[in-house]
C-alpha cells in the first residue's frame, strides 16, 4: 500500500512538472528552461534539470520521453549543464550588468568567466545557435567586436547613468567593481582615442561626446600686430600704461597691470627683475626704461 501511495505521488507530481512546462513552452515557444525559473510557486528549471539527469540514467520511460520531446525537450548533458551555467551568468549580469565577465569571475560557485570565455572562442557556437539566442537575450553585447574589458567600463558607466536627467559627471578616481570609471571615460573622450564606431554611438546614447577643439587663435602678421608679444614688450606696456594714467614710473611691487588685450603684468616685480638683470639687459632695452623715467637704467 505504501508503495501503491508512492507511486501515485511520484506520477502526479511529474504530471504536474510536465503541464508546468507545456505552460512555459507554449508561452515561451521553445523549452529551454533556465534553472533558476520557477513557473508561479513550482521550481520548473530544477524538475526539467532533473528529467535530463534521469533520462542519461535510463529511468524515463518510453512514454514520458516521447511527451517532453514533443514539448521541445532537449536530453544532452551539454544542454544542462550549458543552463545551469547560463543560469549563473544572469547572476553576474544582474550585479555587473554585463556579461564581458573577466576570466576569474564567478556565479553560483560556478567559473562563468572562463566558460564564457570559451564560448566566444571564433565556432564555439557553430552547431549550437539556440545558446547564442539565449546568450544574446541576458546581454546583446555578451561578444562584442571590441574588447570584453571595454564594455565591462561602458556597462558600468551606462548603469551610473541610466536615471540621470542630464548627462552625469564622473571624474577620474570614480571606481566601480574596482574599476576607475572616471579614468576611463576621461581618456574615451580625447579626440585622439575617441571611439570606434558601434562604441562611439553607444558613448553618444549617454550623452558622452569628445570635448570640442580649442578654438584658433587669429593669426596676426607681425606688420600688423599691436600687441606686446614678448615678456619684456609686455612688461614695457604695462609700465607706460601705468606711468600715463597716474603719472608715477614708482609702483608698488605687489601691482599687477592688467593691458588691453586681458594680459596680466606683476609690474612691480617684472621692474624688480629688470632692475637686477641691468647688466645683462641690451643697449636698446635699457633706452626704453630710461625713456619711461627709470631713472636706474641711465646709471654707467
Amino acid at each position: 500500500m505504501g508503495q501503491l501511495q508512492r507511486d501515485h505521488t511520484e506520477r502526479q507530481d511529474w504530471a504536474r512538472g510536465w503541464a508546468k512546462l507545456k505552460e512555459f513552452t507554449e508561452r515561451e515557444g521553445h523549452a529551454r528552461v533556465p534553472y533558476e525559473h520557477k513557473e508561479g510557486a513550482f521550481p520548473l528549471g530544477q524538475w526539467v534539470a532533473e528529467q535530463r539527469r534521469a533520462y542519461g540514467a535510463g529511468q524515463v520511460n518510453g512514454r514520458r520521453a516521447a511527451r517532453l520531446e514533443k514539448l521541445g525537450m532537449a536530453w544532452t548533458a551539454a544542454d544542462a549543464r550549458f543552463q545551469e551555467n547560463l543560469a549563473a551568468a544572469r547572476v553576474y549580469y544582474q550585479e555587473h550588468w554585463t556579461l564581458c565577465a573577466p576570466r576569474s569571475a564567478a556565479g553560483l560557485d560556478k567559473p562563468i568567466g572562463q566558460w564564457l570565455s570559451n564560448l566566444r572562442r571564433p565556432g564555439a557556437l557553430a552547431e549550437h545557435p539556440e545558446w547564442e539566442a539565449a546568450l544574446k537575450a541576458v546581454d546583446e553585447d555578451w561578444n562584442p567586436p571590441w574588447s570584453t574589458e571595454w564594455q565591462r567600463h561602458y556597462a558600468a558607466l551606462r548603469e551610473l547613468m541610466r536615471d540621470e536627467d542630464g548627462p552625469a559627471q564622473v571624474l577620474p578616481g570614480f571606481t566601480v567593481h574596482g574599476m576607475d570609471v572616471g579614468k576611463w571615460l576621461a581618456r574615451q573622450r580625447k579626440p585622439e582615442v575617441w571611439a570606434a564606431d558601434g562604441q562611439r554611438e553607444r558613448l553618444e546614447q549617454l550623452g558622452i561626446t569628445p570635448p570640442a577643439p580649442a578654438p584658433e587663435e587669429p593669426k596676426v602678421s607681425a606688420e600688423t600686430s599691436t600687441a606686446p608679444v614678448s615678456a619684456f614688450e609686455r612688461g614695457v606696456a604695462a609700465l607706460a600704461q601705468y606711468k600715463a594714467r597716474t603719472g608715477s614710473v614708482t609702483v608698488p611691487r605687489g601691482r599687477v597691470e592688467q593691458l588691453e588685450d586681458g594680459a596680466e603684468v606683476r609690474l612691480g616685480v617684472w621692474i624688480m627683475n629688470q632692475k637686477s638683470r641691468r647688466a645683462k639687459l641690451t643697449t636698446d632695452k635699457l633706452s626704453e626704461l630710461a625713456a619711461l623715467g627709470l631713472g636706474w637704467a641711465l646709471e654707467g
